[in-house]
C-alpha cells in the first residue's frame, strides 16, 4: 500500500477533530449496521488515511484508486516505488532515493464519492471482497483484532500501522 504522512496530525485542532467525529459518525454507524465492520474502526481509518478529512478530496477518505468502477478524479499524489519506469496519467517529478526506490510526484486517478457513507461502504467492501483480508473480515466487529489482522495482512507499509491506528481509535473514542 502506501506510506502515511503524519505531519498534519500536529496541526489539527481538538475542535476540528470533534467536528469530524460528529459529522461522520452517522455514516460510520450506517455502514456498521449494513456490514458489521465496527464504526470506530471506520472512523479511525478515515482519520488516519485522510488526516482528519483534510485530504479527503471527493469524499475519498481512504485513498482508493480508480480501477474503472464508479466516478474518478485526477489528484496529485506521491508514490514510492521500486520501478524507474512507472506509468501514471501525468508524472510531475521522479527522484531516486538512497534506498534504491523512486519517489514520484504524479497525477493519478482516484475514486470520487458522493458522500462519506458511499466512501465508507466501498472501504468495507474492499475488506470483504479481498481474500487477503479474509481473517480480518471474520473479526470485523472487534476493533483490536481487526486492526491487528489488517496490519498482518499488509494493509499499510508502516511497520507500526496497528499501533498508530489503535492510537487514533483512542483519539476518536474520546470524541464520541
Amino acid at each position: 500500500m502506501k506510506e502515511i504522512n503524519f505531519e498534519v496530525f500536529e496541526t489539527i485542532s481538538l475542535d476540528n477533530a470533534k467536528v469530524f467525529v460528529d459529522t461522520y459518525l452517522p455514516s460510520a454507524l450506517a455502514i456498521e449496521k449494513k456490514t458489521g465492520l465496527n464504526h470506530i474502526v471506520i472512523l479511525a481509518q478515515a482519520v488516519l488515511e485522510s488526516a482528519w478529512g483534510l485530504k479527503a478530496v471527493g469524499f475519498n477518505f481512504f485513498g482508493i484508486k480508480w480501477t474503472g468502477k464508479g466516478e474518478k478524479q485526477l489528484i496529485t499524489t506521491t508514490e514510492i516505488l521500486f520501478s524507474a519506469n512507472a506509468k501514471f496519467p501525468e508524472i510531475i517529478s521522479k527522484t531516486k532515493r538512497p534506498d534504491g526506490k523512486y519517489t514520484y510526484k504524479v497525477k493519478d486517478y482516484f475514486r470520487k464519492y458522493n458522500s462519506a457513507e458511499e466512501s465508507f461502504a466501498d472501504h468495507a467492501l474492499f475488506f470483504q471482497e479481498n481474500k487477503r483480508y479474509t481473517e480480518a473480515w471474520k473479526v470485523r466487529a472487534d476493533i483490536n483484532l481487526f486492526i491487528d489482522a489488517i496490519a498482518k495482512a499488509g494493509y499499510a507499509t508502516a511497520p507500526d500501522y496497528a499501533t498508530q491506528l489503535k492510537a487514533v481509535v483512542r483519539s476518536v473514542t474520546k470524541r464520541l
